[in-house]
């Protein structure tokens, strides 16, 4: 069975602040479901955005990578 993260949870594991979720969320940036009134985020669909199946993550976070 596929983990289900809440939105603190999903920033533990993006390394992020919750802050930053919810941007991204709000940008329509990051995969995840509304659920009742808190944010769901299945950990294997997050594991597949950061592999750059929807580009990089410092693409989302709004940042150039140093080149």
């Amino acid at each position: 069975m596929d983990e289900i993260l809440t939105a603190n949870e999903a920033a533990d594991y993006l390394k992020v602040t919750v802050r930053t979720i919810y941007r991204l969320i709000r940008e329509g940036k990051i995969p995840g479901c509304k659920v009742g009134g808190s944010w769901r985020f299945r950990r294997d669909i997050l594991d597949d955005w950061l592999a750059g199946s929807r580009g990089s993550l410092p693409e989302f976070l709004g940042k150039t990578p140093n080149r």
